[in-house]
């Protein structure tokens, strides 16, 4: 009886151990700052998108830990972008892990332009040809990415 009770300490003990010293999982709580996957999909094609400036912060201790970078504008970026070509009125769909709340902007030279209000992470490009870039600013709760990325439309 007395050796049941040693290997079910010993077991617990194991796996408490191991539990509470695995860092393998990925995600917002363990990595710092974390690397959130963008995607857009167009016609069942996926395109990585660029990741621009970002804020992140944690709480650490009594602390607060905070990363932040700076970045090119998404006007500046889309120049080392590869343009996706696109059909006039194409739907575009945004993922982004962890589904965060995202707001979607126009770019022009002159600046940001015009939100685009997404309808369940989707938006519509316009019809007329041309050059569009667009900025994503997904926000999580201890962070936020800027993502732009550019299409043409053909």
């Amino acid at each position: 009886m007395r050796l049941i009770h040693l290997f079910i300490i010993t077991l617990a003990f194991s796996i408490l151990l191991i539990t509470g010293c695995s860092n393998k999982t990925k995600g917002v709580d363990n990595e710092f700052p974390p690397s959130m996957t963008g995607l857009i999909t167009i016609n069942g094609m996926e395109y990585q998108m660029e990741e621009g400036n970002y804020q992140w912060e944690r709480k650490k201790g009594f602390g607060t830990e905070v990363v932040q970078t700076d970045h090119a504008s998404p006007y500046q970026m889309a120049d080392s972008i590869k343009s996706i070509s696109v059909k006039p009125n194409q739907k575009v769909d945004i993922k982004i892990e962890d589904n965060p709340n995202i707001k979607i902007f126009l770019w022009t030279e002159k600046g940001r332009g015009k939100e685009i209000k997404p309808a369940a992470n989707q938006i519509t490009v316009p019809s007329n040809k041309g050059k569009y870039i667009y900025e994503v600013l997904a926000e999580w709760t201890n962070g936020s990415v800027v993502r732009p990325s550019i299409g043409r439309i053909i």
